[in-house]
């Protein structure tokens, strides 16, 4: 099994800001396999990259994620699948996100990635609650693209501009994963 703490600790190259956040913490919680701590810090980093009116009112306006920049988020990206084995981030999210079987269906997204859950009667399905004791998974047996969860109490616009950002325009987030050959 992956563990991520066998990996070697980031370079100064990985850790690159051009906000001046701190990335060692949340490399130092993915590295730990703390995925609730380095989802919080995620949330926490998303908040101060996106700049000084969103550091004041603690949260991230949709408006502002275009002007994230792409050094911080890519840094950001890369420490979260490096430390997954490419199993969490927003570019894994941003992939089903454009699957032709999701399309940008908030509700097919949030079952894909295991967002949602069956409630208590065993047939109504709800979101997973976030606040008090977390229904979320935090380790690697979530599904591929669970990690990391932003809020869509607002609605779906941060997740859909966090998926737009100009970023995941360049080539790095952009190869062709080999398809496997077909088995007949």
């Amino acid at each position: 099994a992956f563990d991520p703490s066998t990996l070697p600790p980031p370079t100064a190259d990985e850790l690159k800001s051009e906000t001046g956040f701190d990335f060692v913490p949340l490399a130092t919680a993915l590295a730990a396999g703390d995925y609730q701590e380095a989802d919080q810090i995620t949330r926490d980093g998303l908040i101060h990259i996106a700049g000084e009116a969103a550091r004041a009112r603690k949260f991230v306006y949709f408006t502002e994620v275009k002007h994230i920049p792409k050094t911080d988020l890519a840094t950001m990206e890369r420490l979260w699948l490096k430390y997954s084995d490419g199993k969490f981030g927003y570019s894994v999210q941003r992939k089903i996100w454009r699957t032709t079987a999701i399309k940008g269906d908030f509700e097919k997204f949030c079952r894909k990635i295991d967002w949602n859950r069956i409630s208590e009667d065993g047939e109504t399905e709800r979101k997973r609650r976030w606040f008090g004791d977390s229904e979320f998974i935090y380790n690697l047996d979530a599904a591929r693209g669970h990690l990391p969860l932003t809020s869509a109490l607002r609605g779906t616009s941060l997740l859909k501009e966090i998926f737009a950002h100009p970023l995941w325009e360049e080539e790095e987030w952009n190869k062709k994963e080999p398809k496997a050959p077909r088995k007949y």
